[in-house]
């Protein structure tokens, strides 16, 4: 027979475990509770003779399961508030919730990747160990677990700082259009993911501008060939700005036009220009 004791008096883990030891399927267990003299204690007891790694496998999973579901959060707030300590408490609340959106994005990747972790940490222990101190272990024996965590808190500060960057570089060029006078009534961009053209307001052709030291914002944001497109348009000032969507898709770009200018910017699906376009592009796609 093999007996692992598990001590902890954090009641909310007790009854979770109480309870996933109750409906697990796992065969030949019994377990009990008790209170001793600095822990309460779950006792389980395996009564068979063999297999004991079945035994270890299941205790693993289980405990594995526990410590995501119940100390993850709390894990990540303590690498923030230790690691990041510079941020105000508002700037650790959104990146503990990028973290979130990271291990949403690619769930499955990243569970496997913690579960081995966590599993692997403690067959090893569990196997050669009767006692195991939950808070003890968690805090001192999960170095590959909290690795994988720095690696996703790492990633969601990264993501931050881009974000924080974004919006200030946006707040810039806000208040340079805000502090100058327009440069012409209406602009026409007609746009897909790989082309834009601008058109001024009795639909001639605009160049765009592609003298960078003629530029009007520096950032080390960049929208590719589109950094051209929104030189122009700040050069030119409209008052008004119709986007016409080719490929009816909103972006990134798109959407960084419409932070920037706000209510000067309309969108238009469906026009004679972007009928015009739209034909103009599937005639080039057949040939």
């Amino acid at each position: 027979m093999k007996s692992l004791c598990i001590k902890t008096n954090n009641s909310k883990i007790l009854d979770y475990l109480l309870n996933e030891l109750k409906y697990s399927e796992i065969e030949h267990i019994c377990f009990s509770e008790n209170k001793f003299k600095n822990y309460k204690n779950i006792i389980i007891h395996y009564l068979s003779t063999n297999d004991y790694p079945y035994f270890f496998s299941k205790i693993s999973s289980l405990l594995s399961f526990m410590i995501i579901d119940e100390f993850e959060d709390i894990l990540m707030k303590r690498i923030i508030d230790k690691n990041y300590f510079y941020f105000d408490a508002l700037e650790r609340n959104k990146i503990l919730k990028n973290c979130y959106n990271i291990l949403s994005d690619e769930y499955y990747t990243w569970f496997d990747k913690k579960f081995d972790a966590l599993y692997n940490s403690l067959y090893s222990f569990i196997s050669d160990n009767k006692v195991l101190i939950l808070d003890g272990f968690i805090n001192f024996r999960l170095q590959a677990y909290t690795s994988i965590l720095d690696e996703i808190v790492s990633e969601s500060v990264n993501s931050y700082i881009i974000e924080k960057e974004y919006m200030e570089f946006i707040s810039l060029l806000k208040l340079y259009i805000n502090s100058q006078k327009n440069n012409s009534n209406i602009v026409h961009l007609i746009y897909n993911s790989s082309e834009s053209i601008l058109l001024d307001e009795n639909k001639n052709l605009i160049l765009n501008s592609e003298e960078i030291f003629n530029a009007k914002y520096l950032s080390d944001i960049s929208f590719s060939t589109n950094d051209y497109t929104l030189n122009s348009l700040l050069n030119l000032l409209p008052k008004k700005i119709y986007i016409h969507l080719i490929d009816n898709q909103i972006d990134e770009f798109i959407n960084t036009l419409q932070l920037i200018f706000e209510n000067r910017v309309s969108i238009c699906l469906n026009c004679e220009i972007c009928n015009l376009y739209r034909y103009h592009k599937k005639t080039l796609t057949k040939k």
